[in-house]
């Protein structure tokens, strides 16, 4: 009897798998290679392929037909397929203000579900059109003259740009205004920082002071017998403050604009109210007065533990008294001047520093307040450090003169480059 060589056989395996026609059954690996096995085992029940536009491809390109197939019927869109992206100014302020419109038309105190996804919607029409807005400034710069950016970079007055772009960038601003002043409207932390989001995508810092404000004030819209009454609330509260974020973002939006007013009216509806500090006192001195008021305990029991175990020539009534003395003396000592460390360095200062004799809470307290004014300053004055202090003009002073009004010093000599 003849037998077929190996050769004979691995040619006709070759030869049957080099072409397959397209099959809906499973794929499964064979060799680092996808091979179809239809899913009817008898011959007589195999499908009839028709005649006219038979293809037959290999068993790589069948299998990626059928992930192909698989992605298009899961809802995916097949690989060539363009999404179509909104990118006309008017279309995306016309789908904020249809937002707008929308939420002003609830009846009642509308969800914070419902608020969110409003400014959400103004959120997303300002991030569309935040890279033509750039645009627009970048080509406005090139075209102008040279004299005329610096001039516009100094005084935050800005060029004109695209009537279409610039029409946009307000009906945006002011329908997310429209949004979050409304009465009805609950103002929460999540909200006002969308609201933040927005306006720094649409480089509009005017409204932002007046947000701030609006947030710490505004009253409280409740339902009381079918009608909507509004509580007062206390603006003082430690509820009522703003997290150090928003305000950082919104005061890099003046920065960025150029608006000096924007910037102090953010730091000082943001840092400068009671509110902020009184959160900033919960949430940063709460762990530590505990600790002080724990710490006698902790004093007593170790030196009644020494007293007990650790000494033998003395009475336990001396020896814990000696041992409260020298343990509570080595930690206010070395506690105080940790504190006093911790309180009056100055390496994170830059331009802006503190008056002589201003107390150390006081400095702890407004750290913030400093360091946004710092910020500022570092924004409207010469970027080469040995050019600080050299600047004039009506804003220049009246940055330092208010900054003398909050026990600030704008460019202390013996602290600057080359002074000390």
């Amino acid at each position: 009897m003849r037998h077929a060589t190996t050769r004979a056989v691995s040619g006709y395996v070759c030869q049957c798998c080099a072409v397959l026609p397209r099959s809906s059954g499973a794929s499964i690996q064979l060799l680092g290679r996808p091979f179809i096995i239809t899913n009817n085992l008898k011959t007589r029940n195999l499908p009839k392929w028709p005649s006219k536009g038979a293809r037959w491809s290999s068993s790589t390109s069948a299998g990626a037909s059928q992930d192909a197939t698989l992605s298009q019927r899961d809802g995916a869109p097949a690989p060539g397929t363009k999404v179509q992206r909104i990118t006309d100014p008017a279309e995306l302020a016309a789908i904020a203000e249809d937002s707008s419109k929308k939420f002003l038309s609830v009846d009642g105190i509308p969800a914070k579900q419902l608020t969110e996804a409003a400014l959400q919607s103004c959120l997303r029409a300002a991030t569309a059109i935040h890279p033509q807005l750039k645009r627009a400034e970048s080509q406005t710069k090139a075209s102008a003259s040279r004299l005329a950016s610096l001039n516009g970079e100094r005084t935050g007055t800005k060029l004109p740009i695209d009537a279409r772009i610039a029409e946009a960038t307000n009906r945006i601003s002011y329908a997310a205004w429209n949004i979050i002043s409304n009465p009805n409207v609950e103002m929460t932390p999540e909200s006002l920082e969308t609201y933040v989001r927005v306006q720094n995508q649409l480089g509009r810092a005017e409204s932002l002071p007046a947000v701030f404000e609006l947030y710490a004030k505004k009253s409280k819209p409740v339902v009381k017998n079918g009608v909507i009454e509004y509580q007062r609330t206390n603006a003082n509260a430690a509820s009522r403050a703003i997290e150090t974020p928003v305000v950082n973002m919104a005061l890099q939006t003046a920065i960025d604009s150029k608006n000096l007013d924007a910037s102090l009216g953010i730091i000082e509806a943001g840092f400068c109210v009671p509110a902020f500090k009184r959160a900033k006192l919960i949430k940063h001195g709460t762990a530590p007065a505990l600790g002080l008021m724990a710490l006698p305990f902790g004093i007593v029991g170790l030196s009644t533990a020494y007293a007990s175990y650790w000494q033998n020539t003395m009475d336990v009534t001396t020896a814990t008294a000696i041992g409260a003395v020298g343990i509570s003396g080595y930690l206010f000592v070395v506690g105080s001047l940790g504190m006093i460390a911790k309180l009056s360095h100055k390496d994170q200062m830059k331009r802006v520093t503190w008056m002589p004799g201003t107390p150390l809470r006081y400095r702890w307290m407004r750290e913030e307040e400093r360091a946004a004014l710092d910020k500022v300053a570092l924004a409207w004055g010469f970027k080469e450090p040995w050019r600080h202090g050299e600047e004039t003009g009506a804003d220049w002073e009246g940055l330092r003169e208010y900054m003398g009004y909050r026990q600030m010093l704008l460019d202390r000599v013996e602290f600057m480059d080359g002074m000390s």
